[in-house]
């Protein structure tokens, strides 16, 4: 995935001034005064830079994950296949998105945003750690579901008391969410040219450790400057209003967590002793068959279960919509991290001035990409608003999925010069990454927001979590697709990156057919 909205995961719903829970605090969380940061509490310069080390940490290793995962293990890697490798890769980053559910869950209800985000950031470094120790395939992977439940409970819950400084909402928080996604897109810049470079230099352990080192520096500066968070994210959620508790969780609440975690170390154990066997591609299969699963049940809750009114249900078919059209275009763009990375190893003529250009370097393209265009995509919609010409939300998903099939028609040129026996410049692949990137600043960010204006407040951060459901399931396809891109059968790659752009087109087609619809289910909502 890419940098977008993640800042916007967990935007908190804004508190309420009543309190239905005896165990309540009506107060609301005031943002602490004093320092500033760019105009802006202090405590957002902590969440910034924590941040900031969690995406270096995480880009920077997924920029050479794959190819660690196909290298010779005479060369130290894994010696994987293709599509085994793509699978393991989607698993891993599917993974990471769907732990925001219950990580977000466990900020929200049992530690409060702040324990949540500490503890988060230790679990990361040391799954990292473990990667770069790892004496053997079992205990790498332990590493990788380590670094799952870290990225979980991280990312969620930073991103929720970006929400909590600023109670009031508004522009301020629009803006300070701008500040965030800069922290965000740093990191993601530094992150495959420190990590990679030196993973492709001195060793894949090296990497490992370079992106261990880079989270327990991003936690030593958390610990340092997180009392400039004040009281925000402080205590957990009362699970029947918006408003914190003062009394702790209650025991059904520990209970539920305690039930979770139990189960996840059965698992852990069973396929530790080898008393159940899966092969990646397996899980996989069985992996995207219980996320949709997760979203359909969700939104069959929120639509007969919740107790909303027939104008909130209609929004939320609206958001049902949306996340199909997230899923698959999440399917496509990220290619990045998998078949399009082996493509610029592979298929790429990466010499530069008597140099040799390290292929992990191209992730660093999306997030550049995002630091030079994001501003200016925000002010093209700004000023299409002020002549009332601001496209609506699924306008603009479909801007989104045609930018990611645009840029596959490119890749698709490219690997006829492959398959015609060719090495391909780099400019191939530098334009794809920018259609990608204009692609996604059209639709994900919207979709976020989106997603915060239709459903109902109390049910914000937790729909928040389950958009995070359709990065993890277009990851999931996304290695699967990159499975059968493999250097197997060159001559049918042309028409494999053509496949994408047709089915992102077809998707295209079937949000501008339902736009009738979509606009009275929204109700106004833009």
């Amino acid at each position: 995935m890419s940098r977008r909205d993640e800042s916007a995961i967990g935007a908190a719903r804004p508190p309420a001034a009543e309190a239905g829970d005896p165990f309540a605090d009506t107060a609301v969380i005031a943002a602490p005064a004093g320092r500033r940061f760019f105009g802006h509490p202090a405590g957002l310069a902590t969440l910034f830079f924590t941040e900031m080390w969690e995406r270096l940490s995480f880009y920077g290793m997924r920029a050479f994950l794959i190819f660690f995962l196909v290298d010779q293990v005479a060369h130290g890697g894994l010696g994987l296949d293709d599509r085994t490798a793509a699978a393991i890769y989607g698993l891993y980053v599917g993974a990471t998105y769907i732990a925001c559910l219950p990580g977000g869950w466990i900020g929200d209800r049992l530690l409060g945003g702040p324990r949540a985000v500490l503890l988060g950031g230790i679990v990361i470094a040391l799954g990292h750690l473990l990667l770069g120790v790892a004496p053997s395939g079992a205990v790498f992977f332990l590493g990788l579901l380590v670094i799952v439940i870290g990225t979980g409970l991280l990312k969620p819950n930073a991103s929720a008391i970006v929400a909590q400084l600023y109670p009031e909402g508004g522009a301020r928080l629009d803006a300070a969410f701008t500040i965030y996604y800069i922290g965000i897109n740093l990191g993601a810049t530094l992150g495959p040219l420190a990590a990679g470079t030196i993973a492709e230099r001195y060793g894949w352990p090296a990497g490992f450790m370079t992106a261990s080192i880079g989270m327990a520096v991003g936690v030593l500066q958390y610990l340092w400057s997180r009392r400039l968070l004040g009281d925000a994210g402080r205590n957990p959620m009362s699970p029947a209003s918006d408003v914190a508790l003062t009394t702790g969780p209650a025991r059904t609440t520990w209970r539920a967590a305690s039930i979770g975690s139990l189960i996840l170390l059965a698992l852990v154990v069973l396929f530790w002793s080898g008393r159940v066997r899966a092969s990646p591609l397996s899980l996989q299969a069985l992996s995207t068959v219980a996320i949709v699963a997760i979203a359909v049940l969700y939104f069959a809750y929120l639509l007969l279960a919740a107790g909303l009114t027939r104008a909130e249900r209609l929004r939320v078919l609206a958001v049902v919509v949306l996340f199909i059209g997230s899923v698959l275009f999440w399917a496509g763009y990220e290619q990045t991290g998998s078949s399009l990375n082996l493509f610029a190893e592979r298929y790429t003529d990466r010499h530069l001035w008597g140099w040799i250009v390290p292929a992990s370097w191209f992730q660093s393209l999306n997030p550049i990409y995002i630091i030079v265009f994001g501003s200016v995509f925000s002010g093209l919609w700004v000023q299409l608003a002020r002549r009332n010409l601001d496209p609506s939300a699924p306008v603009k998903f479909i801007l989104g999925l045609l930018g990611m099939s645009a840029g596959f028609i490119v890749m698709a040129a490219a690997a006829q010069r492959v398959a015609a026996g060719h090495l391909v410049g780099m400019g191939w692949l530098t334009v794809t990454y920018l259609l990608h990137t204009w692609g996604e600043l059209a639709l994900s960010p919207v979709g976020m927001s989106a997603v915060s204006k239709l459903v109902p407040p109390r049910f914000v951060s937790q729909s928040l979590g389950v958009w995070f459901v359709s990065l993890s399931l277009g990851n999931l396809l996304a290695g699967r697709m990159a499975g059968e891109i493999g250097a197997g059968n060159l001559a049918a790659m042309p028409g494999q990156f053509m496949h994408i752009v047709w089915f992102g087109a077809i998707c295209a087609a079937g949000v501008a057919l339902a736009l009738p619809l979509m606009r009275r289910w929204m109700a106004g909502v833009t």
